[in-house]
C-alpha cells in the first residue's frame, strides 16, 4: 500500500511514532471491515484506507460510515466540507447514527478508480472525554472526483476497543485498510 504511506507521510502526526496494529486487504467484496481488540498502548490511532464502493447507484461518491465499539445509536456528531471541482458544500449533523470518515468512489465510476482516506482518532483510550475524529478523503475520476474534510465526535467516554467501517453496499475486492497506533512523544 505505498500510496497510503505516501499520503499519510505528508500529514502531520499527532505525536510520536507510528506502529502497525492490523491490516485488511479484501480479496472479495465485503459490507463491513472491523478492527477488534485494539490495544490500549498508544496515545492516538490512525486509519489509512484505499477503498471503492460496489454499487453502480453511486456515479461519483459514496460515504464511508463507521462505528466505535458497535455503537449504532445517535451518539455521534459531524461537520464536513466537500468539494467536487464544480461545487462546494458544508454540513453538520448532531445525534447522528451515520458518522462518516469521508467519501470513496461508487461503482458507477471507472473500475480502476479508488479513493484514499486518512483518519486520526485522538485520545482513543482516554475515559475522561469524548473521542474526536478528523479525516481527509479524496478521489479523482478525470476531474469528477471529490475531496472531503470531516470532523466527528463520538459522545461516549469509553475507550475505543473496536472500529467498524461500513460501506453503503459493499467494498470492492482490492480495498485496503490499515490501522496504526501513534505512540506518545
Amino acid at each position: 500500500m505505498p500510496i497510503l504511506g505516501i499520503i499519510a507521510s505528508s500529514l502531520p502526526a499527532a505525536a510520536g511514532d507510528f506502529e502497525s496494529i492490523a491490516t485488511v486487504s479484501l480479496s472479495s467484496t465485503s459490507g463491513t471491515v472491523s478492527f477488534t481488540s485494539i490495544p490500549n498502548t498508544y496515545e492516538h490511532l490512525q486509519l489509512r484506507m484505499l477503498t471503492r464502493e460496489t454499487s453502480s447507484l453511486y456515479t461519483n461518491t459514496a460515504s464511508l460510515i463507521f462505528s466505535f465499539n458497535n455503537d449504532t445509536a445517535g451518539n455521534y456528531a459531524r461537520h464536513q466540507l466537500r468539494g467536487d471541482g464544480a461545487t462546494v458544500s458544508a454540513a453538520a449533523l448532531t445525534s447522528t447514527t451515520n458518522p462518516a470518515f469521508g467519501y470513496h468512489p461508487g461503482g458507477g465510476v471507472s473500475a480502476s478508480i479508488f479513493g484514499v482516506t486518512v483518519v486520526d482518532i485522538l485520545d482513543y483510550k482516554n475515559t475522561n472525554k469524548y473521542k474526536t475524529v478528523r479525516s481527509l478523503s479524496g478521489n479523482d475520476s478525470n476531474g469528477a472526483g471529490t475531496v472531503g474534510i470531516f470532523s466527528d465526535v463520538w459522545m461516549n467516554t469509553a475507550a475505543i476497543t473496536s472500529i467498524q467501517i461500513i460501506a453503503d453496499f459493499s467494498f470492492t475486492a482490492n480495498s485496503h485498510f490499515a490501522l496504526y497506533g501513534i505512540k506518545s512523544a
